[in-house]
């Protein structure tokens, strides 16, 4: 199986779950959306979908 690299984005997970929460009539604050896209990402490497990687600047 040929192996790809993803960048996952907290913040894009953040304002991908806002506008979809919008659109059903919910209003998130800041503070949810940011725990919503923590656990989304944590759900991803539980389910070994990615790999966590520390960013090296």
């Amino acid at each position: 199986m040929k192996e790809i690299e993803v960048i996952i984005d907290t913040e894009e997970i953040a304002e991908f779950f806002f506008h979809e929460l919008v659109k059903r009539g919910y209003v998130p604050t800041v503070e949810e959306l940011e725990e919503m896209a923590d656990i989304t990402f944590e759900y991803l490497i539980e389910k070994c979908i990615i790999d966590e990687e520390e960013e090296l600047d």
